[in-house]
């Protein structure tokens, strides 16, 4: 694997939130909105894994629920209360907390003295409502990010609305874009293990792949994933699919997680090529990346393939970015085809990018195991990839929420005790 000592902070404008391990988290909340926003929050794709229980009766009736009961990994406590009611709730409370138990209290009121008061009683973090979904993901997050650790990585997984479109070609070479021109270590992933593409497409035959980490998930750690990547380029390495039929691919839900969660902890851009199947792992896959890109013909197939895999996204994902629509071999002769502004409006998101069909220029990239900038580095379809790599990263988009829900003074106090 290329080596990412300058592990950059970000690949781009967008801030990555880390999902949260597995856990328990319970929530007393004293409003309806509050626990309006905890149940959103435990619905979003980077809590999958937490265990999550919401109820009303804020700090008092956590005094009470754990009394005599063990204490989950998180606590979260909305209070109306005075500072005064809320600070005895809370030494209530930790006579009854076990060990390594954290607390965040949610409150309506931006005070820093009552903030300090609780920092210094062992409270996690203290919010002010009202709060966007994202501001409590990330504080939630935060709680497990280890002090010092590499900046997660982002995943952005490439999916074809239908087969034969091209999303692989389009994976590839907008994964080379993103090492060769944004100067970012990026790995791509072939997660077709049956008939992937992406070793012949970078000329690429290793002995290893992607199938040893699935099949052996015992084994795999850092040092096994470095041994399984096969370096293409100074800063882009490739997981690669055995490509052979000597077994079927019956895999579980959960059977690309822990390879996943090793790699976005080592590189900053993993770019997922996903097999145009509907299989439990695929769609995990799907809903659990970052940036989503759907590659589509401008043909009906892919109209209503495409209609189905947004709509479905988008209830999914509710708090990221919308897919992202790649029309592929545009201009294709002879063949009736639907006008871009017309496949946006169906599906309801613009068209980021459409690449013009050339069958010498793909043709002859594929054929030699060579990139389409390798080929014609001024070409449309070169510079559409550069595009589209740009945008995927979020260095095309500088997009931010709000940062932090307290003054700055508070962030920086936070900063501190990190």
């Amino acid at each position: 694997m290329a080596s990412t000592p300058g592990f950059e902070p970000e690949t781009g404008g967008e801030e990555i939130i880390a999902p949260l391990p597995r856990v328990t988290l319970q929530a007393f909340c004293e409003t309806r909105e509050v626990a309006d926003s905890l149940q959103a929050v435990a619905a979003d794709r980077r809590m999958d894994k937490v265990q999550a229980r919401i109820q009303m009766g804020g700090p008092a009736a956590a005094v009470e629920a754990f009394r005599g009961a063990p204490t989950p990994n998180v606590i979260v406590l909305e209070t109306l209360s005075e500072p005064s009611a809320l600070t005895a709730h809370l030494d209530a409370l930790a006579e009854s907390c076990d060990p390594g138990t954290k607390v965040v209290v949610i409150g309506h009121v931006n005070d820093i003295q009552l903030y300090r008061e609780l920092i210094r009683r062992g409270v996690s973090d203290y919010l002010v409502a009202p709060f966007g979904i994202l501001d409590l993901l990330r504080t939630l997050s935060e709680l497990y990010a280890a002090s010092g650790a590499a900046t997660l990585g982002r995943s952005i997984a490439i999916v074809g609305a239908k087969g034969g479109v091209g999303a692989s070609t389009v994976a590839h070479n907008v994964a080379w874009a993103i090492a060769r021109n944004l100067g970012v270590s990026t790995v791509i992933a072939d997660l077709d293990i049956a008939f992937g593409t992406a070793g012949l497409d970078f000329n690429q035959d290793p002995p290893q792949g992607i199938a040893d980490a699935v099949f052996a998930p015992e084994r795999l750690d850092a040092n096994m994933l470095d041994r399984l990547l096969s370096r293409c380029s100074e800063n882009l390495s490739l997981l690669a699919a055995p490509a052979m039929l000597d077994r079927t691919v019956d895999l579980g839900e959960d059977a690309f997680e822990l390879l996943f969660d090793l790699l976005r902890s080592s590189v900053p851009c993993i770019v997922l090529d996903v097999p145009h199947l509907w299989t439990g792992w695929a769609k995990r896959a799907l809903i659990g990346a970052d940036e989503v890109a759907i590659v589509a013909a401008p043909e009906l197939a892919s109209l209503r393939n495409a209609k189905n895999l947004v709509d479905l996204l988008r209830a999914a994902r509710p708090n990221d970015s919308m897919p992202r629509l790649i029309l592929n071999q545009v201009g294709l002769p002879k063949r009736p085809e639907i006008e871009a502004s017309e496949f946006a409006k169906a599906l309801g998101i613009e068209v980021m990018n459409s690449i013009p069909f050339d069958a010498q220029l793909f043709g002859t990239a594929a054929n030699n195991g060579q990139m389409i900038a390798e080929i014609q580095s001024g070409a449309k379809a070169a510079e559409a990839f550069v595009q589209i790599a740009t945008v995927l990263t979020g260095r095309g988009e500088q997009k931010r929420g709000k940062r932090s829900l307290l003054e700055p003074l508070v962030a920086k106090l936070m900063r501190r005790k990190a």
